[in-house]
């Protein structure tokens, strides 16, 4: 089946079902009997609350994989992501999925903020939960992922919550901007005058060599995000020293690689395969 199909198929069950694209995969994903705890709050603010999901079966001491999903920075809600906690949970992970502030209620680096406190809520509480606080990984789609890099990359973040960066095992990015040229909209998203300069808002201007492990995925043909964002970031991070690994799925678009978690569309690419086997090697 065409990729252009699965989408003409996803799209019209959600303007027949009123729901959105990513809550029809919601429905055409099993849960598997994981336990959803939701709307824990890691902070004060109406978006500063979390979703845990826990596998039926979990082992003691789970790993833990903190999901940050995309949507531009503007749009997104956690309840919509249920499909990524179903097949990660699927693999013996407890997953965290988070809100976080929105444009225009908030500006860069507001949501960024919100990833780390949501990080120190998970390595404060998660044991009640099945999940090892010693084992945490992040990952995240799109601008999900940018979130996901800015605190791997950037240890500034987690420090300002009391946290050291290398509590963080490894990140998983998909599909996100690492290094981009931000539009004229994204620059509101981050407060940026129309001149001003944008190495503060690049994951790739903090690379060190001393970050956690990424992995990097990134479909061939996506027109949002340019698949050079992982090339480079990856170059980067060799050159300083560091550990990354670079996947990119030929025929597969920006939307294409976090709908392969959903699992009639598994076919697309093997995403759920690649980052399980990187969290289990890190």
């Amino acid at each position: 089946m065409k990729l252009t199909t699965v989408i003409m198929l996803t799209v019209g069950m959600a303007l027949f079902t009123g729901c959105s694209g990513f809550q029809v995969l919601n429905f055409a994903s099993p849960s598997r009997g994981n336990a959803r705890i939701t709307d824990l709050p890691y902070g004060t603010q109406p978006r500063q609350k979390l979703d845990v999901y826990r596998p039926q079966a979990a082992a003691p001491g789970a790993r833990v994989i903190i999901f940050f999903y995309g949507g531009s920075w503007r749009s997104g809600n956690k309840a919509d992501y249920r499909f990524v906690a179903d097949a990660l949970t699927a693999r013996g992970f407890v997953v965290v999925v988070p809100d976080y502030r929105l444009y225009p209620a908030a500006i860069f680096p507001a949501f960024v903020e919100d990833g780390a406190a949501a990080i120190l809520w998970v390595h404060d509480n998660i044991s009640q939960f099945g999940g090892d606080p010693t084992q945490l990984y992040l990952m995240g789609h799109s601008a999900g992922a940018h979130i996901a890099a800015m605190l791997t990359l950037d240890a500034r973040y987690l420090k300002a919550v009391g946290l050291d960066r290398n509590v963080i095992r490894a990140t998983a990015g998909l599909s996100g901007p690492y290094d981009f040229v931000p539009t004229e909209s994204d620059r509101a998203v981050f407060g940026l005058h129309p001149n001003a300069a944008t190495p503060t808002i690049q994951p790739i201007t903090y690379v060190d060599g001393d970050e956690p492990p990424m992995l990097l995925l990134h479909g061939l043909r996506d027109k949002t995000v340019e698949p050079a964002n992982a090339s480079r970031l990856a170059a980067r991070i060799r050159e300083a020293g560091g550990e990354v690994d670079c996947i990119f799925y030929p025929d597969r678009a920006h939307a294409s690689v976090i709908i392969a978690l959903a699992w009639p569309f598994r076919w697309l690419a093997p995403v759920l395969d690649d980052v399980t086997q990187y969290v289990q090697q890190h």
